[in-house]
């Protein structure tokens, strides 16, 4: 079996970013041994503050972002962090090549429950300025150098893709590395399964209103056919499933807070999750367009999400344009 950085260089991928994803996997495997030690290491339950987004940290968000944050900037190949714990962005090394945004700890709210979290991580290459700024960032998701996520579940699983198809990496704790174990990831373009939090359908728009109870009438609504619904409420976990095995997610707008156009954030979660999808044959859309050609206005810009199979999320985007 192959290992990350080789089968990276054998890619023909840049070797600085080579070293920058290793790095990032270093970090994320240190992530990893604090998650297994549970209650016993004492980094379980709340820490008391609340981040940039307005919600309430857990410990192993902040433990999470400053070991990511200590590993990037220690590297030089850096230029700059954005983070969903801050408020604004860390310079890095002015030589540094890359910008690297990420959201250390996806589905924080699961930790006190021994479910599925994971780290999520999105690398531009950093344009030729004198000294970093959030501007810097503000690229769409179209100029990804690479996007991935790593997930902490029974095994531990990086997922990848530099612009050449999807990778799926397995820890194998051994030998403490990273080895290839799924070469090319395919969504099917057609599913019977969605993952979506039900428990805010009153709050949702007219046209995803219908979308769902279409799904939900089965073989005797205007589908004709039975779905099912599957939902972790961690987006890392419910996007694996997809790569994996088909589906639809999608994180809509809802009426409760209108001013803002969504829940998850487009730099650190829908931008790299919307590259893997795409890359796996899926597509990742907001209500009225791809994800990866927002033009992002800020770096903790919110957006609607609809991804997975190519025609499952074709039919949901149509329901919106009527």
């Amino acid at each position: 079996m192959q290992r990350l950085s080789s089968q990276l260089q054998q890619s023909n991928t840049p070797p600085e970013l080579v070293s920058l994803i290793d790095l990032i996997a270093v970090a994320c495997k240190d992530i990893a041994h604090r998650l297994q030690q549970g209650a016993m290491s004492g980094v379980l339950g709340s820490a008391g503050e609340e981040n940039v987004q307005g919600e309430t940290q857990k410990k192993l968000d902040v433990i999470s972002n400053d070991l990511l944050k200590d590993y990037l900037l220690a590297s030089g190949t850096v230029r700059g962090l954005a983070s969903e714990e801050e408020e604004g962005i860390v310079a890095g090394s002015d030589k540094g090549g890359y910008l690297v945004a990420f959201d250390p700890l996806d589905g924080s709210s699961n930790i006190d429950i021994n479910s599925m979290v994971g780290t999520i991580f999105s690398i531009f290459k950093a344009p030729a300025t004198d000294a970093v700024s959030e501007q810097d960032f503000l690229q769409p998701g179209r100029n990804q150098a690479a996007a991935g996520y790593v997930l902490y579940g029974p095994s531990v699983m990086l997922v990848l893709s530099t612009g050449e198809g999807v990778q799926m990496y397995t820890l194998d704790q051994r030998i403490g590395e990273f080895v290839l174990t799924v070469e090319k990831v395919a969504i099917a373009k057609d599913t019977k399964e969605f993952a979506i939090n039900m428990s805010n359908q009153r709050f949702w728009a007219e046209p995803m209103q219908r979308y769902i109870g279409d799904l939900l009438a089965g073989s005797d609504g205007p589908r004709e056919k039975n779905f099912n619904m599957r939902w972790v409420a961690a987006m890392v976990a419910d996007v694996h499933r997809i790569l994996c095995r088909g589906g639809l997610f999608t994180y809509p707008w809802d009426n409760r807070e209108p001013n803002k156009p969504g829940k998850l954030r487009l730099m650190y979660e829908a931008n790299p999750m919307g590259m893997l999808v795409e890359q796996a044959g899926g597509l990742a859309y907001t209500d009225t367009g791809p994800i990866l050609d927002v033009q992002p206005e800020q770096i903790h810009q919110r957006v609607p999400v609809i991804l997975g199979a190519a025609n499952e999320v074709a039919t949901c985007v149509a329901y919106h344009a009527k």
